[in-house]
């Protein structure tokens, strides 16, 4: 017997959030690339026909900022002046500055690092999938990314860049994932597409190539429950950088501490701490001590080391959470300095995390998706 229904949903890289995450994290690569010590903290909205870009940014780096919005906005496919905004036309507002001497005097120590703010931060892995992702958010992301795929290889040529996708699943009695309940994918298209055809396509080249089999009678499927989608993206809908925190992460169905990644270099332990955490709790439930497991990390600004490390099994543990947290303090760089260098994060890599979620892709070089500490965890846990 069904228990429970999680739902999760996910949005594509031409939703307006996740076009701000895109500049925003295009913004700090740029920075990365040249100095890999630069600060950035760079905020992203869209509005209309305009792109406002403001925040702050110490390095000695020089990034010119227009030709980095408009790549992105070309490459998410931005790039037809009907759609209302268009890479090469839209309007470019900046207001960038230095990060303040008080804070950056509370972060540098040297070569040790204070973290740049307080916070609480959250880290959650379970074996419902293969990549230790819950199950609602795996698929919603599956769906959203096979639309822009769809989009970009014209097997669906009039998909427009906006859209998103929400999963319903039940859980049995055991708090395991057992049917697929309900499917939505909303998704912009040009005026011209009768509904039969989105349906039908959408239907053949997106969701049956995710779910197959797991599609069920009992499965409700909603494609585009409002029956038009043609005035998408920012002329439609304002974007903010960082609104979509639970696409983000776990898709609402694990904790989290309130801060936004994209846009941040590591020394802001709202990213850092929160891919840490990730990394611990995957190998924690790869190690086999857990079958969900969350991790938070608590932080003061200017501090280099945590405050507080908790672990939570939710009753799943095969060892008790005293001797998990002792482990994972022997196990992982807990430090401001250390997480950076652990996970190697003054690269340019986080373009790729701002569409489709930081957490559960195995094939990007993401340090903290790595399963390397499970064998060491174990042993050291009996």
């Amino acid at each position: 017997m069904s228990m429970k229904f999680v739902s999760s949903e996910s949005v594509t890289e031409g939703h307006p959030d996740k076009v701000c995450d895109q500049i925003s994290d295009g913004i700090l690569d740029a920075y990365l690339a040249q100095d890999p010590y630069a600060r950035v903290a760079a905020e992203v909205m869209v509005a209309g026909d305009t792109v406002f870009i403001a925040g702050e940014i110490t390095s000695h780096a020089h990034v010119e900022i227009a030709p980095i919005v408009r790549e992105t906005l070309h490459k998410i496919g931005y790039d037809d002046p009907a759609l209302g905004f268009e890479a090469d036309t839209c309007f470019i507002v900046t207001s960038l500055r230095e990060q303040s001497p008080d804070i950056a005097q509370g972060v540098s120590h040297g070569d040790s690092l204070g973290a740049g703010d307080q916070g609480i931060f959250y880290g959650f892995a379970c074996d419902e999938t293969d990549c230790f992702m819950p199950a609602p958010i795996h698929y919603a992301h599956q769906l959203t990314a096979r639309l822009a795929d769809a989009r970009h290889s014209g097997a669906l040529p009039w998909l427009r860049p906006d859209g998103k996708a929400q999963v319903t699943m039940s859980y049995d009695e055991n708090d395991r994932p057992d049917r697929l309940s309900c499917v939505i994918v909303s998704t912009q298209h040009d005026a011209e597409v009768n509904r039969q055809n989105i349906i039908r396509g959408v239907i053949e080249e997106v969701v049956y190539p995710v779910f197959g089999s797991l599609l069920t009678s009992q499965t409700r499927l909603l494609i585009n429950p409002t029956g038009r989608f043609v005035e998408g993206g920012p002329i439609a809908d304002t974007g903010l950088t960082g609104r979509k925190l639970m696409v983000d992460t776990y898709g609402g169905i694990a904790r989290h501490g309130g801060g936004a990644f994209s846009g941040k270099d590591p020394t802001k332990v709202d990213r850092s701490a929160a891919y840490m955490a990730r990394y611990i709790a995957k190998n924690i439930v790869a190690a086999g001590l857990a079958k969900k497991c969350e991790v938070s990390l608590a932080f003061a600004i200017g501090q280099p080391d945590p405050e507080m490390i908790d672990v939570n099994s939710f009753g799943t543990a095969t060892i008790n959470s005293e001797k998990l947290v002792l482990a994972v303090k022997e196990v992982f760089s807990l430090s401001v300095s250390g997480m950076i260098k652990a996970l190697n994060l003054r690269r340019p890599i986080f373009k790729d995390t701002a569409a489709y979620g930081h957490f559960g892709r195995e094939h990007k070089g993401f340090l903290w998706e790595e399963i390397d500490r499970a064998a060491i965890l174990r042993r050291l846990c009996g």
